[in-house]
């Protein structure tokens, strides 16, 4: 059979493509941009029509359409989120009813990023992968557009795959490649890409970027997350040199530095002359440059986030943030107020591959208060699990400066903390050490 002629077998509809799932079944979906929509919406309804129970969801970083369908409260009592990731979807859940110390109807799995294909093939034992695809071109190939992390694991370990085809969803060059041949169930969706944006920076927050981009120079290769500091330090790099992309999450700050031309790749030791990434979120402009552009490269997140691969590149620059920091160095990133926030992701993964890269720098970065600076984030003791251990916490920054950790002892880490910390909470901090 033709490609063609294999697509218009395995087409169907949204309802028909989930009626094989059933209760007790563990099913991954593509996260963030890759959500499939309409899959999402009819896999809801069976849960509702067909009385299915114990459906245990994998999956990082949910947005809306996963909110609005297979997260809605009333279905939780039949659907069970094995979340590695929480965003504000699962924050709102957890809020709602705070029980089972703090996770709420969550069922949190706590996991490195770049760990999660491989407890997706050999832990979870899916049934069913669901996922956003770009269309297939004329030799049978789809790609995993926006999301390639764990989802290219998933689709190939699951028993079943389904697919929602939308031509909204850019063509991504790497290894993203997906055969028809290899696909189950084919469904089409056209609709516009959920856009993300970044906001305004604070006043603290433009002069934490002014000192990280003063440590950043030529030929420099960036690891950036999402939200105003990343794009804040992103735009304070326009007169900078030969700089590359070695990063989890591509973002729009990012790409404004290709075009104006400070990012050409050409220093890299790995994928020269290519941004690498493993999923993207952004506005439609930006999904508009990274389709069909084989300036960018996904990977799988299981290669894009391995310390090893990233500190083959030099002058590695890993940018990521922090709630809390204690008088040693460990970073809690992840838990906040007694409940689970978000997760560990993929920093530590940078820490480390940053730190081990020559002439490379981890930056952690935060504003030294939250809650309206009546709570300081330097703190003697952190109130949540540790997300990046004092031993591999290389430089951190917050408005008042930056400090170098690296060989310093606990006594000496302490000092230059506490020196970070706002002026009002310096001598408790100090005086917690007599």
């Amino acid at each position: 059979m033709t490609p063609q002629d294999l697509y218009a077998a395995k087409l169907t509809t949204p309802d028909a493509a989930v009626a094989g799932i059933a209760s007790g079944m563990n099913v991954a979906m593509g996260m963030a941009v890759a959500e499939p929509p309409a899959l999402l919406g009819a896999l809801a309804r069976r849960v509702e029509a067909a009385g299915i129970g114990d459906l245990k969801l994998w999956y990082f970083h949910s947005l809306e359409a996963a909110g609005k369908t297979v997260l809605r409260r009333e279905l939780l009592d039949r659907v069970t989120p094995r979340c590695m990731f929480l965003s504000g979807i699962e924050r709102a859940l957890i809020k709602g009813d705070p029980g089972r110390s703090g996770y709420g109807p969550i069922d949190f799995v706590p996991v490195a990023f770049s760990a999660s294909p491989r407890v997706l093939a050999e832990q979870a034992d899916l049934d069913v992968c669901i996922t956003t695809v770009s269309p297939m071109d004329r030799h049978g190939w789809f790609t995993f557009g926006t999301s390639n992390d764990y989802t290219s694991t998933a689709a190939r370990s699951a028993r079943r795959l389904i697919v929602e085809v939308n031509p909204a969803m850019p063509r991504v060059f790497g290894e993203s490649l997906l055969h028809v041949s290899e696909v189950d169930a084919i469904v089409e969706h056209h609709q516009a890409l959920p856009e993300i944006s970044t906001g305004q920076p604070s006043a603290e927050e433009e002069a934490i970027a002014a000192i990280i981009a003063g440590m950043i120079d030529d030929r420099a290769c960036l690891q950036m997350g999402i939200g105003t500091l990343p794009a804040a330090v992103c735009s304070r790099l326009e007169d900078r040199r030969d700089l590359g992309i070695h990063t989890e999450l591509l973002t729009p700050a990012l790409v404004r530095l290709i075009r104006c031309g400070a990012v050409t790749n050409q220093a890299k030791t790995t994928y020269r002359g290519r941004s690498v990434f493993t999923f993207a979120m952004g506005d439609a402009p930006f999904y508009d440059f990274i389709d069909d552009n084989p300036a960018f490269h996904s990977l799988p997140v299981h290669l894009v986030n391995d310390p090893r691969h990233i500190a083959k590149n030099d002058h590695v620059v890993s940018v990521n943030g922090t709630l809390q920091i204690d008088l040693g160095g460990a970073c809690n990133s992840e838990h906040l107020l007694g409940r689970q926030y978000s997760g560990s992701g993929g920093q530590l993964d940078f820490v480390r591959g940053a730190t081990a890269s020559r002439g490379g720098k981890s930056i952690i970065a935060c504003q030294s208060t939250a809650s309206g600076g009546t709570v300081s984030r330097i703190v003697p003791t952190l109130d949540g699990p540790v997300t990046t251990p004092r031993n591999d916490t290389h430089i951190v920054v917050t408005e008042y400066g930056w400090a170098d950790l690296r060989g310093k002892s606990v006594h000496q880490r302490a000092d230059a903390l506490i020196a970070l910390a706002h002026p009002k909470f310096r001598d408790e901090l100090a005086n917690g050490l007599r």
